[in-house]
């Protein structure tokens, strides 16, 4: 059986922290205790005018590639989970081949989930390399939700931030994801979305984020305590033996529920949405990257990241370090 392992992360925040207190000087009507109270969030990162989410993909992908210690020219799929691409088209996973400089014809493209597409990418790609279509896979969760906030929405504009993380996956002998669970309820869309398109040069409908943030928190709540226990459940686990829950950082107070309905304590979830706020596809890796890093994620530990985002989307993977 071929596994798909991770051998290397890596993360990437654009320009200086934005604190809460910056945003009250630039003329939003919050506080500092007022978000930090509801999300938790203290400070984010937004790209500068120039930067496209292939720009802060390709800097978390060379962190993560040389964290693998591969040859970039090794790597023969790309998977970008982004809902802020550069263009229309063509894929930001296509421009971010480019960037790298690989010329091997290995697959590249997106993938659309919102704060789920991490996760989505990380079990399409576990299922390339499981087949044997590829060998070694980069996927990275990237955003620039700076450029659909609105505001003068007080509160949506304070969620949110930019950012992007990346893996690479190798094909392995020994176990590396054990189980990956996708879901996808389309009746729910309408209550976190983007309702604007492109159409004859005009945007059509609204460019911007909206939210209703109760049904938000509490389909969020639900999914993710109900997919962590069918990821572990496939895998033939307990949720009692799971090291390390990674979720989407959306909000300390999701975060919060979901440890108590899964009956774990907030200290094995890797918690850092206070850092860089919702950075919606980019959150899980970047959580990831931070908690490999500072070695509280140690080789042979059962990991699960989880995220759920508009679609509305849910899913989890099950791996082991």
């Amino acid at each position: 059986m071929i596994y798909a392992k991770v051998i290397g992360t890596g993360s990437y925040l654009p320009g200086a922290p934005i604190t809460n207190d910056d945003l009250v000087a630039r003329g939003i009507d919050t506080s500092d205790a007022w978000i930090v109270e509801r999300t938790g969030i203290r400070a984010r990162h937004f790209a500068a005018e120039s930067e496209l989410t292939s720009d802060l993909a390709l800097q978390a992908s060379r962190r993560a590639i040389e964290a693998a210690g591969v040859d970039v020219a090794s790597i023969d799929l790309i998977i970008v989970a982004t809902s802020t691409p550069d263009y229309v088209f063509p894929s930001t996973a296509s421009l971010l081949q480019d960037k790298l400089g690989i010329r091997n014809g290995g697959a590249a493209f997106d993938v659309q989930a919102v704060c789920s597409g991490f996760v989505f990418a990380l079990a399409t790609a576990e299922k390339f390399i499981g087949s044997g279509a590829c060998k070694r896979a980069l996927v990275v969760g990237a955003e620039v939700f700076s450029r659909i906030l609105d505001w003068n929405d007080r509160g949506t504009c304070v969620l949110f931030g930019d950012g992007a993380g990346a893996v690479v996956l190798d094909a392995s002998e020994t176990p590396g994801i054990l189980s990956s669970v996708l879901h996808t309820d389309g009746q729910y869309s309408k209550i976190l979305s983007v309702p604007g398109q492109v159409s004859c040069g005009k945007v059509v409908g609204s460019p911007f984020l909206q939210m209703d943030g109760q049904a938000v928190f509490k389909f969020a709540v639900k999914v993710l305590g109900d997919v962590a226990v069918e990821a572990a459940g496939i895998a033939g686990i307990s949720t009692g033996e799971i090291d390390w829950v990674i979720p989407h950082q959306a909000n300390i107070r999701i975060l919060q529920a979901t440890a108590r309905r899964l009956d774990l304590p907030i200290e094995k979830m890797v918690v850092t949405v206070g850092q860089h706020g919702n950075t919606s596809a980019a959150s899980v890796p970047m959580a990831f990257d931070v908690a490999m890093r500072d070695g509280r994620i140690r080789a042979g530990q059962n990991v699960l990241l989880e995220g759920v985002g508009g679609g509305f989307t849910w899913g989890a993977v099950l791996l082991k370090a």
